[in-house]
């Protein structure tokens, strides 16, 4: 089953070192080995993760002679932000009519205290 681009992307995203590569290219181009010393792993197994994330759309990689440079493709990114910002506005709005139902029954629980000393 062919993933979507969104699917690929976040599948890419799942994994800790992958997210960690990419806070590492929003300072700008780098290349594998710079981006491999802070990890314990091998070239080979950053090679892999540099591969997903290609894949995913999320890093574009070049070749200068001897140097592989890495950059950032924040586009896809940009498409995640989009697809959850849906739901940042559908949670906002559950939560905005969460706060008037309480205020509603802080109201009448205020309503009911009044009355209820009245009585007394």
């Amino acid at each position: 089953m062919p993933l979507d681009r969104l699917s690929r992307t976040f599948a890419a995203l799942a994994d800790p070192t992958r997210r960690a590569i990419l806070a590492r290219l929003t300072t700008g181009e780098t290349s594998v080995t710079e981006l491999a010393e802070p990890f314990d792993m091998s070239l080979p197994a950053i090679s892999k993760h540099l591969k997903v994330l290609e894949r995913a759309g999320l890093i574009v990689r070049s070749r200068d002679a001897q140097w592989r440079p890495c950059r950032l493709e924040a586009a896809r990114l940009e498409e995640v932000h989009a697809w959850l910002d849906r739901y940042r506005q559908f949670w906002e709005e559950s939560f905005d009519r969460m706060d008037d139902y309480l205020r509603e029954l802080k109201k009448k629980e205020k309503a009911n205290a009044r009355k209820q000393s009245r009585k007394k």
